[in-house]
């Protein structure tokens, strides 16, 4: 392959372009240096994480190398941590340094774009797109989304150093690849189809499967990713199993049409990105055969389209095969937690959607200085609306209450967020109000045994505890408050002076924790109030 289609640096343009992406970066993303942590994951995976807290320290190594929040993210943790190292507690550094990853990212996919085809606008304005398409907002404006920029970020510069590889093979080039793939990996498994997307580059745009080539040197080299990625798949896979309630258990065939509908439903918000929102509810009564039957059509008949036309316009297929391939891990194949899809799984996987419109775009143009003035135009008014609305979602990420009251307007049967509402309006003082949304919450979802915790402390907090003892008992071993649930327990039965049940509850929360100073208070009372002056064992 020609060196000048490979090289992408010591291009004055190219700097000039990469500056530009990344004051626009920037400088639609400064507002969130005003914006606090959300009490959405913010809270586990930095406001209120001691280990995160301390800063860098070797214990807090050791510490990242284990399974938390339900995931194996050491790099992810690592890059918190030093943020704290940095900033503290104040929110702002810990989003800034996630929009100068973002900045990074956009930066990099127009040096790795430009570097495979040697096509410059093209490629930039492909970076212009991902740059301030509202669908990033979720993946940059989210603290605890690190993890999406930071593994974007190695997986593009895993994509540089095997260009650097293909265009002059060699063991200590391979050897980087193999290295940032894997520093990926510990930033975010979603990397784990990268070597397949990989492939795909050697069709299109590397050309390094000819038609009369045997492909097998290709595959070979590509065997050590698989490796890593493999390894990867099964370490979230006990990371998962072991940290993550499933809320939902819904049979494959629910899961498959899932997929199909959220595989279109994520090109719908490409094209128009209204009513994001940071969970997107599982639909409790499933799917309507009809809008799964239609989900299931349009991507075979775009799929076909694209292998129809993948002689005169290869792009096509690459793009679509990039998407495919790359949603595939978050698609909903195996379902975790209860969302059906998020826009934070779109990162890197609608890249491959924009390549094939603008190369197509670009195909179809008239010639002529006229209309290339008009494309010009249209690019300049749809990167200025793609700005305006990220500035709104941006917006709505300013706190936890704007966050999810946004968030329960736009969906249908929010339970999820409903309950984190309700627990927010509590703790705010709002106790009215949180009641009404999490009785609405438990009405939806009986089963979620956090809405019927929080609502018993709503309740409490009214002072009506004989309806919060029976949200309470709903409660009791279904999540993991036991020694939280038995002290609310046994305080209520006291304030219904039910003394020998609160003496239970507290001597159950003794044998868990025996230096509990509540359980201890609580159970003196309870005998006391027995008109018992005996100790407890």
């Amino acid at each position: 392959m020609p060196r000048a289609v490979i090289n992408s640096g010591g291009d004055r343009r190219l700097r000039l372009a990469a500056f530009a992406l990344a004051a626009l970066v920037l400088g639609v993303y400064s507002r969130t240096a005003w914006h606090g942590f959300v009490n959405y994951d913010d809270n586990m995976y930095v406001s209120a994480n001691p280990w995160v807290n301390r800063g860098l320290s070797w214990e807090g190594l050791v510490w990242s190398l284990g399974f938390h929040a339900g995931n194996w993210h050491p790099l992810t943790w690592l890059s918190h941590m030093l943020d704290s190292q940095l900033f503290g507690n104040w929110a702002g550094g810990h989003h800034l340094v996630s929009a100068a990853l973002h900045a990074a990212n956009a930066v990099l996919l127009l040096v790795v774009l430009r570097g495979m085809t040697g096509a410059f606008w093209r490629s930039a304005i492909v970076a212009s797109i991902f740059a301030v398409h509202p669908l990033r907002v979720e993946s940059v404006a989210w603290v605890a989304e690190r993890k999406d920029v930071l593994s974007a970020l190695f997986g593009l510069l895993t994509i540089r150093a095997y260009l650097r590889y293909v265009r002059r093979p060699a063991p200590r080039r391979y050897l980087a690849v193999v290295v940032l793939f894997a520093a990926g990996l510990a930033a975010k498994p979603m990397l784990v189809t990268l070597p397949c997307a990989l492939l795909l580059l050697d069709w299109w745009p590397l050309n390094r499967i000819r038609r009369y080539v045997a492909p097998g040197p290709i595959l070979i080299e590509k065997f050590p990713l698989l490796a890593l990625a493999a390894a990867s798949t099964l370490v979230t896979w006990r990371a998962q199993t072991t940290g993550i309630t499933r809320l939902l258990h819904p049979e494959l065939s629910t899961r498959l049409a899932n997929g199909a509908i959220s595989a279109m439903l994520y090109l719908r918000d490409l094209f128009w990105p209204a009513d994001l929102a940071v969970l997107y509810p599982y639909p409790l009564a499933g799917f309507p055969w009809q809008t799964t039957a239609a989900a299931a059509t349009a991507v075979a008949l775009i799929s076909a389209a694209a292998v129809l036309a993948w002689r005169r316009r290869p792009f096509l297929a690459a793009g679509w095969s990039w998407y495919l391939v790359t949603i595939l891990p978050v698609i909903g194949l195996v379902q975790v937690g209860a969302q059906s899809r998020a826009d934070r799984y779109t990162y890197l996987p609608l890249i491959g959607v924009v390549i094939a419109i603008v190369w197509l775009a670009d195909d179809l143009w008239p010639r002529g200085e006229h209309p290339r003035r008009v494309l010009a135009s249209l690019l300049a008014v749809v990167l200025v609306a793609l700005s305006i609305s990220s500035l709104i979602q941006i917006g709505r990420w300013r706190d936890t209450l704007t966050l999810l009251e946004h968030t329960e307007r736009v969906t249908k049967d929010n339970y999820v967020i409903m309950n984190i509402i309700g627990a927010e309006l509590s703790a705010a003082g709002r106790t009215d109000e949180a009641i009404r949304i999490l009785e609405e919450t438990v009405r939806i979802s009986p089963d979620l045994y956090d809405a019927h915790y929080n609502l018993g402390n709503a309740l409490y907090r009214q002072g009506k505890y004989r309806e919060a003892l029976a949200h309470y008992y709903r409660t009791l071993n279904h999540i993991q408050r036991t020694p939280d649930i038995r002290s609310r327990l046994g305080y209520t039965c006291l304030r219904l002076n039910l003394f020998l049940e609160a003496e239970g509850y507290f001597r159950d929360l003794l044998r868990f924790d025996p230096d509990n100073k509540e359980a201890n208070i609580g159970l003196a009372i309870a005998l006391g109030r027995q008109g018992s002056t005996s100790a407890h064992d």
